[in-house]
């Protein structure tokens, strides 16, 4: 797919469109956990930071191996790099565990839940931050395989346009946003996430950018 320096208005609202869906909008409360996904978004353990140092939760954990889009920059896995971040912005490293052989978002849950198990840590609430179009599809999946606590999700609040810059490559962050909509409807058929409100002006907005060429994240 050849890079586009510009989106046209239509693509630029269908963007728009998928991105506020992914946001599950909740207002975060205090929790027993705070879980970071890992990912190429170093934003993820920011956010987790800052909320613990606001009191949010006593104890994260990081959870994430590598994927060929994170071994460059974290080559030590995802959770190792996002708790040395953590600890950086001043969280002290005994309220960081880490989950390090997460290759995917249902992994990131079922290890962490086993992980907090070992350790002996009674779970009834968590938040679960994530890349911001990560969030539906980490509420969903958490819901489904730990269905016994009460999820809010979290991310480093910012715009679309704000993330875009931050990131460096909208096409990516594009073609990841449409990968992640065609898994809130196609995760639950196979067994892996909860079913999920899909409007019409979502699915819209996703055929018109899988029309237009964001398919490499696509399953």
């Amino acid at each position: 797919m050849t890079p586009r320096a510009v989106l046209s208005d239509t693509l630029r609202a269908d963007v728009a469109t998928l991105w506020d869906y992914h946001d599950m909008h909740h207002g975060v409360r205090p929790a027993d956990i705070g879980i970071g996904l890992g990912s190429h978004d170093l934003g993820v353990a920011t956010c987790a930071a800052d909320l613990y140092l606001r009191g949010t939760f006593p104890l994260i954990v990081f959870t994430g191996a590598n994927a060929p889009t994170t071994v460059n920059d974290f080559p030590r896995g995802e959770a190792v790099h996002y708790r040395e971040h953590a600890i950086e912005r001043g969280v002290p490293a005994q309220a960081i565990l880490i989950e390090p052989t997460a290759t995917n978002t249902g992994e990131n849950i079922s290890r962490t839940r086993a992980l907090l198990t070992e350790q002996g840590v009674k779970v009834r609430s968590a938040v679960i931050i994530s890349k911001p179009y990560q969030q539906r599809r980490a509420y969903a999946t958490c819901t489904k395989l730990w269905p016994e606590i009460d999820i809010t999700c979290a991310s480093l609040p910012m715009s679309l346009d704000e993330y875009l810059e931050r990131i460096g490559n909208p096409d990516r962050v594009i073609s990841m946003l449409v990968g992640d909509t065609q898994r809130i409807t196609e995760y639950p058929k196979l067994g892996y996430a909860v079913e999920q409100p899909f409007p019409a002006d979502v699915q819209s907005a996703y055929e018109r950018l899988v029309e237009a060429g964001y398919t490499s994240r696509l399953i």
